[in-house]
This record gives structure tokens, C-alpha cells and sequence, in this order.
């Protein structure tokens, strides 16, 4: 049986754990179609991903959230997504056997998202991982959002682990920061959206992975 030094291990959600970015990008271009204006390429507007509503309608429209537009446009785009949160998201590939090999360690995990529980909760199960995961935080579930550590240390008292025996994996420096105010080891997921200016390697994580697969390595990485 596999064993690992660490134990919990907790994900961001969109651009660690799924790949939501087809789902989000499309209620984006949804906006820009709505108002005649051409759709933004996927490519293009992915890195947004990371940020949410807020950086996906910076992409899309050149707008901060200080734009009198942005309530309206973020408004439509929460219907927009809402409706359709699970046409093309999908779990990373390899993700799915990761989780697997956890579960059956006995290894608890979970889920630490800024996404808004209207959205995490139906996502999850969807997805078939809401009677998996052990805690699914979001970003409205406490009275802070990440880079703030309190969402962390809230999934680790759900699923009763010590945060610095626990791993925080995320594809946003905020993650990194969040995990490491939590007493987390660190994990930048250079795999997933990446959408802040700073590369993977400038966030100050313990560790760095190009794949899901890579993580096996760091969670597991004495086969018994």
C-alpha cells in the first residue's frame, strides 16, 4: 500500500484539480456575441480563467471592476455560466487516477476554490467528486477568499488533518500564498490557467509540476 508524508492534500479548483476553462470561456463570449462583437479565441482568453468574473471580463472587455459595466456584465456572465457549468469541464487527464490512488491510501482530500458556492457545489457534483472530497471550501464559505489562509485552515478542520502535515496545490500565486500563510507545503500547478504576471517559478512554491501525473511523485514518494 502506498504512503505518503503528508496527511491531506487540498486543490484549487479551476486550473488544478478541472480543466473549467471551456465552460467559463464560453459564457464570456456569450457577453461579446450578445452585443455583436466578435468571440474572443480560447487560447486567448484561458489565462483569464484563473481570475474568474473579474479577469475573464478584463480579457474580453478591457474592464476592471471599477467599470460601471462590470456589475452588469458580471451579472450576465454568472447566468451565463450557471447554466451551463458542465458541457466541457472534465477532471485534468491523469487527475482522475491521482484522486484514485488517494482514496484508496485512505489519504483525505479536498477542495479550496474562490469560485462561489452557487457554482462549486452543483460543479463538484457534477462531477462525481462531492462524496469524495472531504471538504469543499469556497470562496464565499468564510469570511475570507484566498490569498487569505482562512479558506485552508477551514478545509483542514473540516477533514480533521494538521495544515502543516498538508499539501496546497493551485495554479495562482494566491494559492501559493494562501497555502503558505496556512502552513502549508506549496505546489504551483504550471499546468493550469497561470493568469497573474508572475511565472510559476517567482511564487516562492516548495514545488513546481508540468502534470497531474507529477504530483503522484510528491505525494507518494516511497512506494510501500
Amino acid at each position: 500500500m502506498k504512503q505518503s508524508p503528508y496527511h491531506g492534500i487540498f486543490f484549487d479548483l479551476d486550473g488544478t484539480l478541472a480543466d473549467t476553462a471551456p465552460d467559463l470561456v464560453a459564457a464570456t463570449n456569450q457577453l461579446l456575441i450578445a452585443r455583436n462583437l466578435a468571440p474572443k479565441p480560447y487560447e486567448f482568453l484561458r489565462p483569464y480563467a484563473s481570475a474568474g468574473a473579474r479577469g475573464l471580463l478584463e480579457g474580453a472587455f478591457g474592464i476592471s471592476t471599477d467599470h460601471p459595466d462590470f456589475a452588469v456584465l458580471r451579472d450576465e456572465f454568472f447566468a451565463n455560466y450557471e447554466n451551463a457549468l458542465h458541457v466541457e469541464s472534465k477532471l485534468f487527464e491523469d487527475m482522475d487516477s491521482l484522486l484514485d490512488q488517494m482514496d484508496q491510501a485512505n489519504l483525505p482530500w479536498g477542495i479550496v476554490t474562490n469560485k462561489s458556492e452557487r457554482f462549486t457545489n452543483p460543479l463538484v457534483e457534477l462531477m462525481g467528486l462531492h462524496k469524495r472530497s472531504v471538504s469543499t471550501v469556497s470562496g464565499d464559505t468564510t469570511a475570507h477568499a484566498k490569498p487569505h489562509p482562512e479558506p485552508i485552515l477551514h478545509a483542514a478542520r473540516l477533514a480533521n488533518v494538521d495544515p502543516s502535515k498538508s499539501l496546497y496545490i493551485g495554479d495562482d500565486i494566491r494559492d501559493v500564498v494562501a497555502g503558505k500563510a496556512a502552513g502549508m507545503k506549496t505546489v504551483a500547478a504550471a499546468y493550469g490557467y497561470c493568469g497573474c504576471k508572475e511565472p510559476p517559478e517567482a511564487w516562492g512554491a516548495d514545488y513546481i509540476v508540468n502534470s497531474p501525473l507529477e504530483l503522484l511523485q510528491i505525494i507518494f514518494p516511497n512506494k510501500v
